[in-house]
């Protein structure tokens, strides 16, 4: 297209109406001053007359679209644990899915850490188990055995008892073998008293109330120390915490990763953000949730987002007062969030011109 066929801008023609204006007022212009010569009394109100017609029409135009630039707010991904690069997964530039690795960072010695408290947890369980079963089977069943012996030994001698009390009484034995009958029956019983409590004795836990509160008490610091070291080894391997672009990397493998020493910046599609300023005497009329579409060279479509924040002060501020001519120097900081399915294709730096949608 050439450069006369090119459609005006908005400034243009504004600026060619008042130049109309202004060509058009030329007459009335010269029309005063003429009038002036010739009637002084009252030519300061002519003169006035003439340059407010004359310059009618010509304020500034209020801005229809607003300068602003894509804005990106990095995460910069590092592990908690130091120790050498074992690999990069994901290379700057990368797309990455949520979940995704990253990088890793070398997990000796915290393997063996980790290792190390498992094999105590596992102690502590077996300690608190055995604290809390019964002895040992083979030890029940024996006792069980004398048990049923001795229940045999106690109705032998019961029956002797009784054959010897009946004998007695019709003088056939003498009261001797009735007592060596009673003493007999007595003692059987006495021992399977025993023996039921012995069996009671060994079928409750070997140890006290206290000693498993105790041994309770160790399985739990054992499995806190083995989750804290599971959770150090697992974040040596770092994954993306939301679907992005992998903006840049500051290690290669092999090279030594101090604690906390960002690895990778990851850029989420979640994180860009239109960022564009309007002037003071249009701020009022914005509000968070407003729609607004921004273009830029190159894109295919308008940008659609939603303001979500207006900044409370405003980026410049004058050094004396707040004359009509300093207030417009006064911007806001308006920032919009894309749509996702737009943001993905945005760019940090990527200057834009926003406008406001019909409502």
């Amino acid at each position: 297209m050439r450069r006369a066929d090119r459609p005006a801008s908005d400034g243009q023609a504004a600026a060619a109406g008042c130049r109309s204006k202004a060509t058009l007022a030329t007459p009335l212009v010269v029309g005063a001053v003429e009038w002036q010569r010739m009637h002084p009394p009252r030519n300061s109100i002519l003169l006035a007359a003439a340059l407010l017609a004359a310059l009618c029409g010509c304020d500034k135009p209020r801005p229809t679209a607003f300068q602003g630039y894509v804005e990106g707010e990095f995460l910069y991904l590092a592990a908690p644990l130091a120790g050498y690069l074992k690999s990069l997964d994901s290379p700057r530039g990368t797309r990455v899915k949520e979940g995704q690795a990253i990088f890793a960072i070398t997990g000796d010695p915290d393997a063996q850490a980790l290792a190390e408290a498992e094999a105590r947890s596992g102690a502590a369980r077996a300690r608190l188990n055995n604290l809390r079963e019964p002895h040992r089977p083979a030890e029940i069943a024996a006792i069980e055995a004398q048990l049923r012996a001795a229940d045999a030994a106690l109705q032998l001698t019961q029956t002797q008892f009784r054959q010897q009390e009946a004998l007695e009484r019709q003088h056939f034995v003498s009261p001797a073998r009735l007592d060596e009958a009673r003493a007999a029956r007595d003692r059987d019983a006495a021992q399977r008293e025993a023996l039921r409590q012995q069996l009671a004795s060994l079928r409750i836990s070997l140890g006290r109330d206290d000693e498993v509160r105790s041994a309770a008490a160790d399985l739990d610091a054992a499995a806190a120390v083995a989750a804290q070291k599971r959770w150090l080894l697992e974040r040596k391997t770092v994954a993306a915490p939301d679907d992005g672009e992998v903006a840049d990397t500051y290690y290669l493998p092999g090279e030594w990763v101090p604690a906390g020493a960002a690895v990778a910046s990851l850029l989420p599609d979640t994180r860009r953000r239109l960022r564009f300023f309007v002037p003071e005497g249009q701020i009022a009329g914005l509000e968070p949730g407003q729609q607004v579409e921004a273009r830029c060279d190159g894109c295919r479509e308008p940008i659609r987002a939603s303001i979500d924040f207006i900044a409370p002060e405003a980026e410049y501020t004058p050094p004396v007062i707040y004359s009509r001519g300093s207030r417009e120097k006064l911007v806001f900081r308006v920032e919009a969030v894309p749509v996702p399915e737009q943001a993905p294709g945005l760019r940090p730096g990527l200057p834009v011109d926003v406008r406001l949608t019909e409502r």
